[in-house]
C-alpha cells in the first residue's frame, strides 16, 4: 500500500508541477515554435485560456463547428453549440495555436494536465485544423508537441476523445500510435465516442 500511495503522490506532484508552468511548450521552443513543410510555414504558441484574445477563442469554436458538427449531428450525441462553446472556455484550458505568415490562426489543440482514472495524463480535448491546411503534417506536428510536453512533465498517458463516426479522425490518431483506452465506452453502449490513449511509460 505504501508503494501505491507513493506512486499516486508522485503523479499528483507531476501534475502540480506542470500546472504551475505558464508555458509548458517553452522548453521545446526551438523544436516546436515553428513548423515548415515546403513553402508552408506556421508559428506555434501556447497560452492559458485566460490569456487568449476573445477573437481567437471565437474562431476556435467556429472551427470546431465547421469540422465536427456534422459528425455530432449524425451521431447519438447531437450538436450542442452552447456545450461546445462552454467546453472551449474553461478557465483551466490551455491552447496550442498555429498561425500563418499573416498571423491568422489556422489550427489549435485545447488540453490540460490532469488525473484520469488514477493516471496522470495530458488530456487533449480538441484538436482542429482549418480544412485548407489539412494533410500538410500540421496535425501530426501539434500532436507530437503535446506528446513531448506530456513526456517532459512525466505524464503516464496522452489521452483524447474522438467521435465514433469520425473514421478519418480515428485513422489519424491510430496512425500516431493511439489505441482504444480501457476507459472507453463499450460499443454496445452506443455512446457515440471513443476514448483513445497512448501510453508514455
Amino acid at each position: 500500500m505504501t508503494g501505491l500511495t507513493s506512486t499516486v503522490t508522485n503523479q499528483h506532484r507531476s501534475i502540480e508541477k506542470a500546472a504551475k508552468v505558464k508555458n509548458p511548450l517553452e522548453p521545446f521552443s526551438s523544436e516546436f515554435s515553428k513548423y515548415t513543410n515546403g513553402d508552408f510555414e506556421v508559428n506555434i504558441y501556447c497560452k492559458w485560456k485566460n490569456d487568449m484574445d476573445s477573437k481567437t477563442l471565437k474562431w476556435a469554436f467556429k472551427l470546431a463547428e465547421r469540422n465536427v458538427s456534422p459528425f455530432y449531428k449524425t451521431g447519438p450525441i447531437g450538436w450542442q453549440p452552447k456545450v461546445k462553446q462552454s467546453d472551449l472556455n474553461k478557465n483551466w484550458a490551455r491552447y496550442l495555436v498555429a498561425t500563418d505568415k499573416q498571423k491568422n490562426p489556422i489550427a489549435y489543440a485545447m488540453f490540460r494536465f490532469d488525473m484520469d482514472y488514477g493516471n496522470s495524463v495530458l488530456y487533449c480535448y480538441e484538436m482542429q485544423v482549418e480544412k485548407e491546411y489539412q494533410r500538410k503534417g500540421l496535425g501530426r506536428f501539434i500532436m507530437n508537441a503535446l506528446e513531448k510536453m506530456a513526456r517532459h512533465y512525466q505524464m503516464e498517458k496522452l489521452i483524447l476523445t474522438v467521435l465514433s463516426n469520425n473514421e478519418a479522425g480515428i485513422t489519424f490518431f491510430k496512425g500516431l500510435g493511439f489505441g482504444v483506452d480501457d476507459t472507453s465506452p463499450d460499443a454496445a453502449e452506443n455512446s457515440g465516442y471513443q476514448i483513445l490513449s497512448k501510453s508514455l511509460l
